[in-house]
């Protein structure tokens, strides 16, 4: 019997958030659809949230987050380049901006990226299956240094690589959602080398990234097979591709309940949230990926499956790179 021709991690991000997330989250998780989760540490939810994942077993990696709410390091206790002058995360572009302008000091993101790192220990009892960035901040330049180094002293065996091939070309993608994912990609691109560089025998990624372009009220089951499918052109015969899912599912945050230390923003209280949840624990999506030959499986799956003389390596090969668009 042939194997399956894609094996795919589905993570829901922004575990830990609000109770109401973390419900639809843990929903889609028994489900058979969610596969794994990212946790915010600083997230007003974390301890709950990581109480339901030790009860249900459910992978848990870190959500990095430099970009929304308040630290959790040293940063909380006095002025940082991080922080705004009420004390919080400068936001999803202003971190950027800063970032861009030279402005965010390194070593202050090294302290806040352990102390999360340490957070999360304190709240699972063990090391995160991942780390990833809350709005992609780990593949920032400058920032994503500092991850692969961090990443590499603690242990952590994987990361993500948000490159998703032709989402340059999704004509439904809002033209501000489509300018912010080439953003994205093209910041992925560039920290490809430090993540290699820094323990390229611990480092690991997926071969395929899809979420940029199946975020909110874009997900339905056939543009998230239709991106696993752009994925797949030009992937050697008889090659098992590897691939991630990001997701946002749950149930809409309800104000004052949740976020990071400023409540919940519009994007946690949306509709999409519960949209996201319907699409993944339908049973349409899960058949139609059988039928194509996908396999629902966890980051460890991925590298417990792997021939023992490859597990050095990391799972992207750069020749199966999305071809520019």
């Amino acid at each position: 019997m042939a194997g399956p021709r894609v094996r795919l991690v589905v993570t829901a991000d922004d575990f830990g958030y609000c109770p109401r997330r973390d419900e639809g989250i843990v929903e889609a998780f028994l489900a058979g659809t969610v596969t794994s989760v990212s946790l915010l540490v600083n997230g007003a939810a974390a301890e709950s949230a990581a109480e339901l994942a030790r009860r249900h077993s459910i992978p848990t990696g870190l959500h990095a987050n430099l970009s929304e709410g308040r630290p959790v390091g040293p940063a909380r206790l006095g002025a940082s380049s991080l922080l705004s002058r009420e004390g919080f995360f400068l936001g999803k572009m202003g971190f950027r901006e800063a970032v861009a302008a030279g402005d965010v000091a390194l070593p202050q993101v090294r302290e806040e990226l352990e102390a999360q790192l340490s957070r999360f220990r304190e709240l699972l009892g063990r090391d995160p299956t991942h780390v990833d960035g809350h709005q992609h901040v780990h593949v920032l330049p400058g920032v994503c240094q500092v991850f692969a180094e961090s990443l590499q002293a603690y242990g952590v065996r994987f990361t993500r690589l948000p490159l998703e091939r032709g989402v340059s070309g999704c004509a439904w993608l809002e033209d501000p959602a489509r300018a912010f994912a080439c953003t994205v990609e093209r910041d992925a691109r560039a920290a490809m080398g430090p993540f290699s560089r820094h323990g390229l025998c611990t480092y690991r990624w997926t071969d395929a990234f899809v979420g940029l372009s199946t975020c909110g009220r874009h997900m339905s089951a056939h543009r998230v097979l239709g991106a696993l499918a752009r994925a797949l052109e030009g992937i050697p015969a008889g090659h098992a591709l590897t691939a991630e899912l990001m997701a946002h599912p749950g149930y809409p945050s309800v104000p004052p309940a949740g976020g990071c230390g400023e409540g919940p923003d519009a994007f946690s209280c949306s509709w999409e949230r519960l949209h996201e949840l319907r699409v993944l624990t339908a049973p349409t999506l899960r058949a139609q990926l059988a039928q194509d030959g996908v396999q629902l499986c966890a980051l460890d799956d991925l590298d417990s499956k792997r021939p023992r003389e490859s597990s050095a390596r990391p799972l992207w090969n750069p020749s199966w790179s999305p071809a520019p668009p």
